[in-house]
């Protein structure tokens, strides 16, 4: 005989056989308890969800709001709980089958709605960009709008998919900021899906997730550029082969000010056409180091006005002396070549210079070793599809 016990009531308990009968092992129907009850509403979206059973195993469950929502069994089979928080005011329906020690079959149903939350706070992706082709340093860089507090919730939310193993960590830089990077840059032409289960995910001690996110994209080729101010020459490597070599003049070291930062950077955006004027770093027409030039092909390394651009007035220069205000000069063919080949996180690295890039200054993560990363993470390194994360513990639901 098939029992079932859930949050909506109990079904007949067991088979009593007479005392004079032939006695053989009797085995225990299954109990089932299911969190929420059965026609509960206004559930908290942080309210427990779960399954227990007693004296079987789950077969199958299914919780949907219209869609099938994932969830985890535990090992021997007894108790289920959803893989992320509920959103707010929805109906859900929760469907249990269970398998007795007895060998009976049967199912538990609850339908029950979550209540409508006042305080909401929201996320956006600022990078990459939905659907773009990135470089092998690419950071993914998730911004709220509000700070929030329950930060291994946050991280736990966060699910990568990769269509090669990828290890990586969260990182927090700021009570509203979290930034993903792999322990080792990614691995060229790797497909990347973010899924950030964030509606209905407690945030703050009042305030929740608005909306879950979803961000594609996909990584490219692997290029590497690797700038020396020593020998005034750059060479591009684009998956481990020799692409190009260029000569270069970096900052002329003269104030520190005009001293391009050693160290990896990553590209973040290009412009064909843009204006560099002094006064915008505090030079303003008649400071003795004003400048003001029409700039062509340049590619930004970082937040400190750091470029790699097109400079014919350095050209002879360019291969034998620093004369720059900073940026790393080219000629205008070597320029033009690298503004075509560049994605949004490639990789350039600085070296011979004495002064060091500050991880916060652009995209300059890769700055920090891989325990110092760790060091910003609640929950420690994280695992792309392909290779299997770490098993989570019935008491530990995803709140």
């Amino acid at each position: 005989m098939w029992r079932g016990a859930s949050a909506v009531g109990v079904l007949p308990l067991a088979l009593l056989l007479g005392a004079c009968a032939h006695r053989t092992p009797v085995r225990p129907p299954a109990a089932v308890t299911v969190l929420p009850a059965q026609g509960a509403g206004a559930v908290p979206p942080d309210a427990p969800v779960s399954v227990r059973v007693r004296d079987g195993r789950i077969r199958s469950v299914t919780l949907a709001d219209g869609g099938r929502l994932e969830g985890r069994t535990s090992a021997d089979g007894t108790v289920w709980w959803p893989r992320w928080a509920l959103s707010p005011g929805r109906s859900y329906t929760l469907v249990v089958t269970v398998a007795g020690a007895d060998g009976h079959v049967g199912s538990v149903r609850s339908t029950f709605r979550t209540r409508r939350v006042a305080h909401t706070i929201g996320a956006t992706v600022a990078a990459p960009q939905p659907g773009t082709t990135v470089g092998v340093g690419m950071p993914i860089i998730l911004r709220f709008t509000e700070p929030v507090r329950n930060r291994a919730a946050i991280e736990r939310s966060l699910a990568l998919w990769t269509s090669t193993p990828v290890i990586g960590a969260w990182h927090w830089t700021s009570p509203s900021e979290v930034i993903y990077r792999p322990r080792v840059y990614w691995p060229a032409h790797t497909r990347v899906r973010l899924l950030a289960h964030l509606s209905g995910l407690r945030l703050t001690g009042a305030a929740y997730g608005a909306e879950d996110l979803v961000r594609d994209f996909s990584v490219g080729d692997a290029h590497i550029t690797v700038a020396n101010a020593r020998s005034h020459e750059q060479e591009v490597r684009v998956n481990g082969r020799d692409a190009r070599r260029m000569p270069i003049s970096m900052g002329k070291g003269t104030r520190l000010k005009y001293t391009t930062t050693s160290g990896i950077h990553l590209t973040m955006e290009k412009n064909h056409h843009m204006v560099m004027d002094s006064a915008t770093v505090g030079c303003p027409p008649g400071c003795p180091d004003h400048y003001r030039h029409d700039v062509y092909y340049a590619v930004r390394i970082s937040d400190s006005g750091e470029y790699e651009h097109s400079a014919p007035w350095s050209v002879g220069d360019q291969g034998s002396r620093n004369v720059s205000h900073g940026c790393i000069n080219l000629g205008p063919r070597d320029a033009r070549w690298f503004f075509h080949h560049t994605q949004p996180g490639d990789v350039v690295q600085v070296t011979g210079t004495r002064r060091r890039l500050a991880p916060g200054n652009g995209w300059g993560f890769w700055q920090l070793s891989w325990p110092e990363w760790l060091a910003g993470s609640q929950l420690g390194p994280s695992y792309g599809q392909g290779m299997p994360a770490p098993p989570q513990p019935p008491t530990l639901m995803p709140r």
